[in-house]
């Protein structure tokens, strides 16, 4: 059986790299997928999976039993389930990315003084940009899951996932006998008797973004994600003129303070609105369109972001040019909407909620 083969029968893990993705770096630059409880010894030292509970219960004696369970049973899992060979996707929160990887050495203990990444697996990062736009919407349901391990099995994602890993994008589920149909599992599935389901673990606000971002990508995609720029630049205070549709030679939007629109800061904006990431390539033009029409800052709108080249092009021109992903872009519509055009309103149209927030 060649490595693909073997690859392809692995399970797929959704490891997360804590609530606001505070091991992300560490864990995308040292090859690991690994999680806190740096209070809990090397679990190979222990005698089972309730000697984790005792020792969590004894750490936070006032957390809930049902916590308490499902903390001890996310550690037990990448100690006891986790395989050389398996797939691991990592929802990055600090991009809005996905990472992707193949499982090289099973569970290990890292006596590094920092406690966040004291219980790890090995894994081989093959894809670290890959877009939450190239993904999608129900493969996306199952990523929001807020559990920090799981399985990922729900709409044929163990496959789509290998396929990302391969490709960069969601081919889509594959179509299955009728018969077999209703007996798909819950998206997570991780022993149901000491965790919270799938239904009951969805991080809302992600989901609720994810779908925002697919109606912008069926609607307003092309020149329509220009025009959308276009108007939060207006909603912000900026005199903007956008580029008709056509070739724009590098230049999608105008914009400066000041009533003509001549007052600093200028702005020039490029918008991609693929899903592919941008590349160093684009980085360096738009420097260049900005030199040549002295402009003080740019703005880059990548729809799929960037890579990782073009990240750290973008680290040298800090004071020049930032870089707006979908998830930005979506901030802006947030804090703008209700400034924004009233046709534009009718495109897009949002309502604000509120919702309990989850231990």
């Amino acid at each position: 059986m060649s490595s693909d083969d073997r690859t392809e029968l692995s399970t797929a893990w959704l490891i997360r790299a804590g609530k606001s993705g505070e091991r992300e770096d560490f864990n995308l630059e040292h090859g690991l997928a690994s999680m806190g409880w740096g209070h809990i010894p090397d679990l190979r030292g222990l005698s089972g999976r309730d000697e984790v509970e005792r020792l969590m219960q004894a750490a936070a004696p006032n957390a809930r039993e049902k916590s308490i369970s499902t903390w001890a049973n996310q550690l037990w899992t990448l100690f006891d389930r986790v395989r050389v060979g398996d797939l691991v996707v990592l929802p990055r929160k600090a991009t809005s990315q996905i990472a992707l990887g193949v499982v090289t050495q099973e569970y290990c203990y890292n006596h590094d003084p920092e406690p966040n990444w004291r219980h790890a697996v090995s894994v081989d990062w093959r894809r670290t940009d890959v877009p939450r736009t190239a993904v999608k919407q129900d493969l996306l349901y199952s990523l929001g899951s807020a559990l920090t391990i799981c399985t990922i099995t729900r709409n044929d994602g163990k496959w789509r996932l290998h396929q990302l890993l391969k490709t960069g994008a969601d081919p889509g589920a594959r179509a299955k006998p009728a018969s077999i149909r209703d007996t798909d599992t819950d998206a997570v599935d991780i022993d149901s008797d000491t965790t919270d389901s799938a239904e009951s673990a969805i991080d809302l606000e992600r989901i609720g973004k994810d779908r925002i971002q697919s109606h912008i990508a069926e609607n307003l995609a092309g020149h329509e994600l220009s025009r959308l720029v276009a108007e939060i630049l207006r909603a912000e205070g900026f005199t903007v003129d956008a580029a008709p549709p056509g070739p724009d030679g590098g230049i999608d939007v105008f914009a400066g303070r000041g009533p003509l629109g001549l007052d600093s800061p200028r702005l020039i904006v490029q918008v991609k609105s693929s899903p592919a990431p941008v590349d160093v390539k684009v980085v360096r033009e738009l420097n260049g369109v900005l030199s040549s029409q002295d402009a003080d800052q740019g703005l880059l709108v990548a729809w799929g972001g960037v890579n990782q080249p073009a990240r750290r092009e973008m680290r040298s021109q800090f004071f020049r040019v930032r870089v707006w992903d979908a998830d930005d872009l979506l901030e802006a519509v947030f804090r703008n909407y209700d400034k924004l055009d009233k046709e534009l309103q009718a495109e897009l149209p949002l309502k604000r909620m509120w919702t309990l927030v989850e231990d």
